[in-house]
C-alpha cells in the first residue's frame, strides 16, 4: 500500500470512528492556502477539525509525534481560515486521530486526542 494509500484508509477508519461516536462528518479533506483539514465534523454544538495522522511503523515515531508545533499552527490557521471563509462564529476545537497499522494494513491501534492545541489563539496564528 503507498503513503497516500495508507493515508487515505486511515481517513476512513477515523470517520468511521468518529461517526460510531456520535459526531456528524461535514467534510472531508478541505483544502485552502494554510493547508488541509482531514475531516470536519459536529457533535453537541461543537466544531472539531480532526487531523488524522497515520503509520504502518513506529520508525519515525508514533503518529501523533509528527503533530509538531509547525503542524499545530498550520492546523490553526487551516481552521480559522474555514471558519472566516464560512462565516461561522462557533465553539471549536482541534483533534488528533493517532492510527497504527501493522505491514498487513491491519489496524493495531487507533487512538482518539482530544484538543491538542492549546493556548491562546493569538500564539499559534
Amino acid at each position: 500500500m503507498s503513503k497516500q494509500g495508507v493515508g487515505k484508509r486511515g481517513e476512513q477508519i477515523a470517520r468511521r470512528q468518529l461517526e460510531e461516536a456520535g459526531y456528524r462528518i461535514l467534510v472531508q479533506n478541505w483544502y485552502c492556502r494554510y493547508g488541509e483539514m482531514d475531516l470536519i465534523a459536529k457533535k453537541n454544538g461543537e466544531w472539531v477539525f480532526v487531523e488524522v495522522k497515520t503509520r504502518r511503523s513506529n520508525s519515525y515515531g508514533t503518529p501523533e509525534d509528527a503533530l509538531t508545533r509547525a503542524k499545530k499552527r498550520s492546523l490553526v490557521r487551516t481552521a480559522v481560515q474555514y471558519l472566516i471563509e464560512n462565516e461561522l462564529d462557533v465553539d471549536w476545537r482541534i483533534d488528533c486521530i493517532a492510527i497504527e497499522m501493522d505491514q498487513s494494513g491491519r489496524v493495531v491501534r487507533c487512538e482518539h486526542f482530544y484538543n491538542v492545541v492549546e493556548g491562546e489563539l493569538n500564539s499559534w496564528v
